[in-house]
Order: C-alpha cells, then structure tokens, then sequence
C-alpha cells in the first residue's frame, strides 16, 4: 500500500481503540465484541462522517481483525457480521473538453510558474495520472521521444503511459526553459516537478493550484487534480477507446473500477439526447 494509505488505515485502528477505551476502561480490540463495532460505526455516524469515510474506516477494522485472527491473537472475528454503511453511486465531476482546453488555454507560458504549471495540467490529462503519480514522477521515467512515461502507481506497480506531441512539447520547454533555474534542493534532483525553492511539490501544492487555474478560467464546477484523471477516461471511453486499455493506462487493478466511465458516458449520451432531439429537448416531454 502507499505510505497515505497505511497511514490512514493505522490512524482509523488508533481511533477504534481511543474510543472504545473512553466506552470501557477494561475494554480492548483484542477483547472487543461485534456490539462495540456496530457502536463504533453508530457514533462515526453521528458525528457527521460520511458514508464512505465510515465505510473506509470499517475496511481498515475488518483487515485488522482479519490479522488478528490469523496470526491467533483472537478466536473469533467481531467484524464479520457487521454491515457495512450504504454507499450511494456517485459519479465523478469531469470536465468536458471544451472546458479542459479553456483552462489549458488560461494558462500563460511566458513566466517561470505558467510553462510549469502549463506543464503539470496537460500531463495530468494527457496521461491521466493520480497527483500522487504526477509529484513523485521522476526525470529518468520520461521516455518523451518515445512518447511514453513510466509511472509507479499504487502498490509500487509500475506502467507506461503514452503522451501525445503537444503535452510532450510542454513538458519539454519546463525542462529545458524552467527546472534549471530553480535551486534545486539535495535529495529533490530526480523529480520533475518542483515549487520554486527547488524542491519536489506536494500533493497539496498541485491541488491548490487546479482550484486556482479553474478560477482563472471562470470554470465553476468543484474540480481537483483528480477531474483531470477522470476526464482523460471518459473522453477515451466517449471516443470509442477499447476499456482494457483504458484500465491499463490508468493503472487500475479491477475492470469493474474502469468500467464507472461507461456509466458517464451513458450519461453523456442522455444529456445529448434532451438537448438534440427534436422530440425530447423542449421541455423533455415524455412519451405517450
């Protein structure tokens, strides 16, 4: 797993365990009950989290205890019958392409900062990277002749990823016209991306900067680094693009976490619909 994820798997358990202790003095999760679980769960939901933190942090329990009974700490697994909260189907924001290519184009290329930040938003979706990918890509993963990264995703899993001529264009000029000016920091010389003190941007950073370029570029819709990674698959898949390669090319692991693009694209297609169709876009009259 990604240090992220075992840091928030390790905090969710340390939260379990400070809360059942504050219940009962005596109780511990080597002694817990399938009650103390479902109370656990009960109190997440009354302090406001939300159905899929409560599911995540289930997850994490249910793995824990599963150690547990492995390893012979416990003889039964209290987790086992405990249902999991109700998840909604949410579907991620995308962005359209008109939009993509307002914001691309909102961005100047003149100052240090603009080819960079030029640079980071056309791989973002000319590659369809996770930020956690895009911060820790490194100059000697860049095969741009080729046209191809190399990107490490979650569990270490290495992929190549194709990028087209104009996002390669850009990430050439940051290269060769930007990076070098900035005083690069020992320990930060590998990696491609860097903030102005030299030294490799943050997760934080490349989020705080979309919210600012889609502010910019009078885009209204609630976006983050990862919009761009859900635009990239949705315009493939609305382009006819085959979903095992768009499973490769996003590193996913399950073709059934692919396929949600499918369902955005059907959505698409019955947005589409309501607004052409002679019969349907005035008033969305319903057949008789």
């Amino acid at each position: 797993m990604s240090e992220h994820t075992v840091a928030a798997y390790t905090a969710d358990v340390h939260k379990f365990r400070q809360y059942i202790e504050s219940r009962n003095k005596g109780c511990l999760p080597l002694n817990t009950r399938r009650e103390d679980i479902v109370q656990f769960v009960h109190w997440l939901n009354d302090i406001g989290l939300e159905a899929s933190s409560q599911a995540r942090i289930l997850s994490g329990l249910r793995a824990f205890y599963r150690f547990l009974l492995l390893e012979d700490y416990i003889e039964s697994d209290p987790t086992e019958l405990v249902e999991m909260p109700h998840l909604r189907a949410q579907l991620p924001t995308v962005l359209s392409v008109d939009e993509v290519q307002r914001l691309l184009n909102s961005i100047g290329t003149q100052a240090l900062l603009d080819l960079r930040n030029r640079a980071i938003v056309e791989t973002l979706y000319a590659c369809g990277l996770r930020v956690s990918e895009l911060v820790h890509l490194r100059c000697a993963d860049l095969f741009l002749p080729a046209g191809f990264l190399k990107v490490r995703g979650k569990g270490r899993k290495e992929r190549f990823v194709p990028i087209g001529p104009e996002p390669a264009h850009f990430l050439h000029r940051y290269l060769d016209e930007v990076r070098p000016r900035f005083p690069i920091q020992p320990g930060h010389e590998s990696f491609v991306f860097l903030n102005r003190r030299g030294m490799r941007m943050s997760r934080v950073m490349v989020f705080l900067l979309v919210k600012k370029l889609a502010l910019q570029a009078g885009i209204t819709k609630r976006i983050s680094p990862h919009t761009f990674r859900h635009s990239f698959a949705t315009h493939l898949i609305e382009g006819g693009a085959d979903l095992r390669a768009v499973q490769d090319m996003l590193g996913h692991e399950s073709i059934t976490t692919t396929e949600i693009y499918t369902h955005l694209d059907a959505e698409y297609l019955r947005e589409t619909i309501y607004l052409y169709h002679p019969r349907l876009k005035f008033g969305r009259e319903e057949p008789r």
